[in-house]
């Protein structure tokens, strides 16, 4: 389906992830993908549901499966940008797809968009990033947001996820004066080999001084893109570890925040159980590895 972004000019593509039957309106989630867009590296050409990438296609299925309406937004097919970019592009990428100025505007155009659905509680709705996606929810969830990005009707995000996001965020938030709107979690790999733990943990820290809902979770030895479902990031024994916590730490937040409960079976992501109690991670305040 199509719906307009916040932009003003660009009519955005989307991909819509239904739950099963349910009583009254739903909670949803809104869907940014990274750096490398929504489809498959193996696309060819053809850029539409059937070619999602199994990292999109497994979180859709898996917020539905938990009683959301979830939707996946193309911000770079209609800019013209439809097969992504590769590793190390950040500056390189065209200012039409900034992640704090421009993308915001896209989520907040997916935003309004759902709540015209009378299947869908506008009260409820939260926002997933990935990567530059993840900077993108970042920079959304702002409360001093870049000039000209604003909520629609002053109304943003009930709560945030962050997944490995570029922290920098074009130096918007740099002194420390990040201060998120609704609470937001982020989860990255100590190993990451696109962005920085380290940056984001001074982000995070900087926002809790002031008051800001708002943790950070890492994970020894997990990399960059560590929830993608293929074989080759699973078999990462780091990886699949830091998916199998960060996926059951992110259905216990949004339960909490958006209230949907749904299926426990989890389609795409099989792997994936409640999160553990064993120490895989350093969770909220930033601080040395365990």
């Amino acid at each position: 389906m199509t719906f307009p972004s916040q932009d003003g000019k660009t009519t955005l593509v989307g991909y819509l992830f239904l739950p099963g039957a349910h009583a009254g309106r739903a909670g949803a989630v809104v869907m940014m993908h990274g750096r490398s867009g929504p489809y498959s590296s193996r696309a060819n050409g053809v850029y539409d549901a059937t070619t999602l990438s199994r990292r999109h296609q497994a979180w859709g299925e898996l917020w539905a499966s938990q009683g959301y309406v979830a939707l996946l937004v193309d911000g770079f097919g209609p800019r013209g940008y439809p097969a992504g970019f590769g590793p190390h592009t950040y500056d390189s990428r065209p200012a039409e797809l900034n992640e704090v100025t421009v993308r915001p505007l896209d989520a907040y155009g997916a935003l309004a968009f759902l709540r015209t659905r009378t299947d869908v509680d506008a009260a409820r709705i939260g926002l997933h990033g990935w990567s530059n996606g993840g900077g993108a929810t970042l920079a959304t969830m702002a409360a001093t947001p870049a000039p000209g990005v604003a909520p629609p009707d002053g109304k943003g995000f009930t709560a945030a996820l962050a997944f490995y996001p570029n922290c920098g965020l074009k130096a918007q938030f740099e002194g420390g004066n990040y201060k998120p709107t609704a609470p937001v979690r982020v989860y990255m790999g100590l190993a990451d080999e696109e962005v920085s733990p380290q940056r984001c943990q001074a982000l995070v820290e900087g926002s809790r001084a002031q008051g800001g809902d708002i943790t950070i979770t890492l994970y020894p030895g997990a990399t960059h893109g560590f929830d993608d479902p293929s074989r080759k990031r699973q078999r990462v024994m780091a990886n699949a570890a830091a998916t199998e916590d960060a996926v059951g730490r992110a259905l216990q937040f949004f339960q909490a925040r958006l209230g949907a409960s749904g299926s426990e079976e989890r389609p795409g992501l099989t792997r994936l159980v409640r999160p553990s109690d064993a120490a895989c991670c350093v969770e909220g305040d930033p601080v040395a590895p365990r």
